[in-house]
């Protein structure tokens, strides 16, 4: 695959149909009844998680677009899913102040997690998976032993609701985000705030992730920008815009396929962005959702893209780069 930027005749940055890597949507998943709020690969990218505001989560087969699992519980809307490590559990946050564990194998909830006390916006495991992050609208970060079902630390994280929280590759580290607009960095044995990063005009935070490596942070904000940050040296060094991010908290990632590294968010203007990582040009926005793409997932070994959208569409969209695979 070329690294040259794409054509300057593509319409809004989108890709020529004959150049290598152009994603085209494979299938069209259908069965939510409400606003999709989240959407996760496992480990091998087989399965797909999605869970919305009709409090079901529903596991889908990535190679036909059949679900294969639906999961029932919760008592109010979730906003966010993560997979354990070895692909055998399925943890979920929700309005109803509970964050669940739910065994792929046993088909059933399997732990309850209860301590938040408001709504849990954003959930993820260690790399271990022994232990869960979550954050929410009592602006706290906990962090639970998944073996014993106990909260092991309580941060007093921020000032305004938690939108998102991520452990680093190794599970030392956690990075949160708040609408307060401050990223923080802690140190996950003794939940010390290692560093605090924001942006001049503090905008509010959306999402946050660490790279690969972890040696960058990926921030998505209400100011329609995402960030990649060294938060070692506390500097922003690539600003990815063309997408609309002014209300809702969207999530974003990385990606890369045939050589080539690239950040994808989705937008209120009904597409989903995909940058070149180091170039930051839009290499081509996806279309065909009918309401604002809430959620993006990328599979971790081939060209796929997933997309969400909300409460106008309700679908779920994969895309594939054809040409790459």
């Amino acid at each position: 695959m070329s690294n040259s930027p794409p054509s300057a005749d593509a319409p809004n940055g989108t890709q020529n149909a004959n150049e290598p890597g152009r994603y085209t949507a494979q299938l069209s998943l259908v069965g939510h009844t409400r606003s999709i709020a989240s959407i996760k690969f496992n480990l091998d990218g087989s399965l797909l998680a999605s869970a919305g505001a009709d409090k079901l989560i529903r596991l889908w087969d990535t190679s036909n677009g059949d679900v294969v699992q639906t999961f029932k519980g919760h008592t109010q809307g979730i906003s966010d899913v993560a997979w354990s490590a070895d692909g055998q559990f399925l943890a979920s946050a929700s309005d109803d102040k509970t964050v669940r564990i739910w065994g792929i194998d046993e088909g059933r909830e399997v732990l309850v997690l209860r301590g938040h006390t408001n709504y849990v916006f954003c959930v993820n495991y260690s790399p271990r998976s022994n232990l869960l992050v979550s954050g929410g609208f009592d602006e706290s970060v906990r962090i639970w032993d998944v073996s014993r079902a106990k909260a092991l630390k309580t941060l007093p994280a921020h000032s305004d609701p938690v939108t998102s929280v991520s452990f680093n590759h190794d599970g030392t580290l956690i990075v949160s985000c708040a609408m307060d607009g401050f990223v923080r960095i802690w140190d996950v044995e003794t939940g010390q705030c290692l560093k605090t990063l924001t942006d001049d005009d503090n905008p509010l935070c959306s999402h946050v992730e660490f790279s690969p490596n972890s040696k960058f942070l990926l921030v998505g904000t209400q100011d329609s920008t995402v960030r990649l940050w060294n938060y070692q040296m506390s500097r922003c060094v690539k600003t990815y815009t063309g997408h609309v991010n002014r209300t809702y908290s969207l999530f974003s990632g990385f990606t890369q396929h045939a050589g080539r590294r690239c950040i994808v968010s989705g937008s209120e203007d009904y597409k989903v962005y995909i940058w070149d990582l180091q170039t930051r040009q839009v290499l081509q926005t996806l279309e065909g959702h009918t309401d604002v793409v809430m959620a993006v997932a990328t599979h971790p070994t081939k060209p796929l893209i997933a997309s969400a959208a909300l409460e106008r569409d309700l679908t779920i969209r994969i895309w594939a780069a054809e040409n790459d695979m």
